[in-house]
């Protein structure tokens, strides 16, 4: 709606609401709009219908109206008077259309004149009920309409805030308030014999109209049965079953899923095509912190004379760096491994895994054979992969990607990196740091574009100092192979640039495993995004199975994966009882470059995006006491807040070991803590921890109590007087 059009509106309703109170005070309709009022005036109303039918009754229907649109006070009396003055039949017909017209009204003015604010600004608080309006606003809306307990004229005004359309929320007040209108209407032909409001709802009434508004919810669970009697008819279910779980993906969402079952005592079973503990152990999280540790020593090294030392040596030895990784991978592999998930109770089967109805998992196993568990539920953890962009010569040419990267024997002199996300940036600058020439080509403006551009720049000043060459901006066109020689294109303005190299990693991103066992077959439905689709309680196209970790979304986290796998583990097993929906409220991450740069919540770009009003309040790390003995002084803690209160919204924190700074934080806001209890926590001198401490001050600093001061100030200087 046009905010010309908007202002006219807001006029309009102003000065309507304005002279209906001005009527209703000057005549004193609070007055007639009594029972003592009605009952005086029965007689008088009776003889207006006789000698007018028609006229009187689109009167009262354009009164009735009218009151319901504007909320005044007595439409319980105006019901009444429609019984006295029309009959049930005619009585009935006028209130039931003249209080839904009304009511649309209200209901038009509240979208037209408060949703877009209120929702700019509550929007992320909003979103859940959005949806719910969205999935099941009928059955809502229903339920509160059958209860006349609940002020229909707040009905109204809070639909409209929601994204229930118009033209339901009409029907389905219609319907729903018909059974109480017809009450009241048919007690107003009764008139004589009711001596207060209070009389019409008899405890029994009330009781039957509360049981009719949970009908609807009753009715919804009925038709969520038939819905999964639907979804399963083609399916012939087992009498029993050989498992209570068959978990797919050895992952961290598959392990912890795998764990909280064989800790409950339930029979669970656990497939891995390939490796235990995943992507995170074998390729992601555990390699790539093995490769920065060795990158930062080799960066220490060179800035040894700093610190005062003097004929420091550090010559690189790749080979040695990528033994190394592999041993770590080794060191930590017994904490995921068979032996031990098998001490814990969980059957792991190696092999391939082919859901093959909602209650059996086929299993290809390494030895060549094929074994058909039956199970009551199951969970897919089967992770990601990473994403290739299909750019033309880029497979003759070959590449590596965050899996392949650790066969590497050799340092490759000049080094393509695709991707300015936080696996780009990392990778970057590792092999920068270890000798490489590297060039990170990035398609769009900045790297680490999903946080703010001061963090952008942070990292990317960092990463020119290591000898990385960022060019932002730029989209790979195509890879050139002459002989030996390799070649990326790239475009930028128009303008195509030619760059040789020895080798290209592709870390553009993951997409979820999402084929190959089984979903296509069952119909399992993918988002947009390609994950697989599930519900708040993680459950797919079929109750009994669930997915969690990268194959589900919507974070591509090892610990949001660990976090989902209680959630779907719990669900499975115990869901005929209770159901917990998944928790995304505080979700914290990490990038482990150099400054590390760790967040949860709300950035400063997605507060605006999202219009939610916020303060900030930010603490630069160059000024803290430790960071400036460890050479470490820059990066800040920037923190988000309620305006006027210490309620964290979110943070971000740019700096040497960010991601373990900002456990406080995650724990201040998982909790409901705010600023003043991290102000007021006693933090170890001289610790990077105290850079939390510090950012909670600077809030209080602004939040000081200046009109209270300057009178404690008089207080002083009459001490000294």
């Amino acid at each position: 709606m046009a905010a010309s059009s908007r202002k006219t509106l807001w006029i309009v309703v102003v000065l309507a609401v304005i002279a209906a109170i001005a009527l209703y005070q000057h005549y004193d309709l609070g007055r007639l709009l009594t029972l003592d009022s009605l009952k005086a005036s029965r007689d008088a109303l009776a003889d207006a219908v006789q000698a007018r039918p028609l006229a009187t009754a689109l009167l009262f229907f354009s009164v009735y109206v009218l009151a319901t649109a504007i909320s005044i006070p007595g439409a319980v009396i105006l019901t009444l008077a429609a019984g006295a003055m029309f009959g049930l039949g005619l009585g009935l017909l006028i209130v039931s259309f003249a209080s839904s017209i009304g009511a649309l009204l209200a209901f038009l003015a509240a979208r037209y004149l408060l949703r877009d604010a209120i929702q700019s600004r509550f929007g992320k608080r909003l979103a859940p009920i959005n949806e719910g309006m969205k999935r099941d606003g009928t059955f809502y809306l229903l339920t509160l309409r059958l209860v006349p307990v609940f002020p229909f004229w707040l009905i109204n005004l809070l639909s409209g805030l929601t994204p229930i359309g118009a033209l339901r929320f009409y029907i389905v007040s219609q319907l729903g308030m018909l059974p109480g209108t017809l009450v009241y209407v048919n007690a107003g032909t009764q008139l004589a014999s009711i001596q207060s409001p209070g009389d019409i709802l008899s405890p029994l009434l009330l009781g039957s109209f509360v049981l009719l508004g949970i009908f609807p919810l009753i009715a919804k669970a009925i038709v969520g049965v038939l819905q999964r009697r639907k979804v399963y008819a083609r399916w012939s279910k087992p009498a029993n079953f050989d498992r209570n779980l068959v978990v797919i993906g050895a992952g961290a969402g598959g392990l912890v899923s795998s764990y909280i079952a064989a800790a409950v005592k339930a029979k669970v079973t656990l497939i891995e095509g390939h490796k235990m503990g995943g992507d995170c152990l074998n390729y992601g999280c555990v390699p790539s912190k093995a490769l920065i540790r060795s990158a930062k020593m080799a960066k220490q090294l060179r800035k040894a004379e700093g610190l005062g030392m003097a004929d420091v040596q550090g010559r690189v030895d790749f080979p040695a760096v990528m033994a190394r990784i592999h041993d770590v991978i080794g060191a930590i592999e017994p904490h995921d491994s068979v032996e031990r998930y098998t001490q814990l109770g969980v059957e792991v089967l190696t092999g391939h895994a082919r859901i093959v109805t909602p209650w059996s998992v086929e299993v290809s196993l390494a030895d060549g054979t094929r074994q058909t568990l039956t199970t009551r539920s199951i969970v897919i953890a089967a992770g990601a992969s990473p994403f290739v962009p299909p750019i033309p010569g880029l497979e003759a040419a070959g590449y590596l990607t965050s899996d392949t990267v650790w066969g590497l024997k050799q340092l490759p002199e000049r080094l393509v990196v695709l991707g300015g996300g936080p696996i780009g940036c990392e990778l970057a600058q590792s092999f920068a740091r270890l000798g490489a020439a590297v060039t990170q080509v990035e398609m769009g403006p900045r790297v680490m574009a999903r946080e703010d551009a001061e963090v952008s720049t942070l990292v990317e000043a960092s990463l020119r100092a290591d000898g990385v060459t960022i060019l932002a901006g730029h989209e790979a066109v195509r890879v050139v192979t002459n002989g030996d020689v390799k070649q990326i294109v790239v475009k930028h303005e128009g303008r195509e640039i030619t760059i040789e190299f020895d080798e290209l990693i592709c870390a553009v991103g993951r997409r979820p495993r999402v084929t190959g066992y089984g979903l296509e077959e069952l119909g399992i439905p993918l988002t947009p995004r390609q994950t697989i689709e599930t519900n708040e309680y993680l459950q797919t196209l079929y109750p009994n199975i669930y997915a969690v970790g990268d194959v589900a979304g919507p974070y591509q986290f090892t610990h949001t994966a660990a976090h989902q796998a209680w959630y779907g583990a719990v669900n499975a097993l115990f869901g005929r009882f209770k159901r917990f929906k998944a928790d995304y409220g505080v979700i914290p991450w990490t990038t482990f470059t150099d400054p590390e740069v760790a967040r949860v919540g709300l950035s400063e770009n997605e507060a605006k995006a999202q219009g939610i009003d916020y303060e900030l309040t930010k603490y630069g790390i160059d000024d803290l006491d430790r960071a400036i003995a460890d050479g470490t002084a820059h990066g800040f803690v920037k923190v988000l807040t309620v305006p006027g209160k210490d309620k964290i919204l979110g943070v971000t924190i740019v700096g040497e070991h960010a991601g373990d700074l900002l456990a406080e934080f995650v724990l201040a806001m998982k909790h409901g803590l705010g600023l003043n209890k991290i102000l007021g926590t006693i933090h170890t001198y001289p610790t990077l921890s105290e850079a939390n401490k510090y950012a909670a001050g600077e809030w209080k600093r602004a939040h000081a109590p200046q009109k209270l001061l300057q009178w404690v100030e008089r207080y002083h200087a009459w001490e000294r007087a």
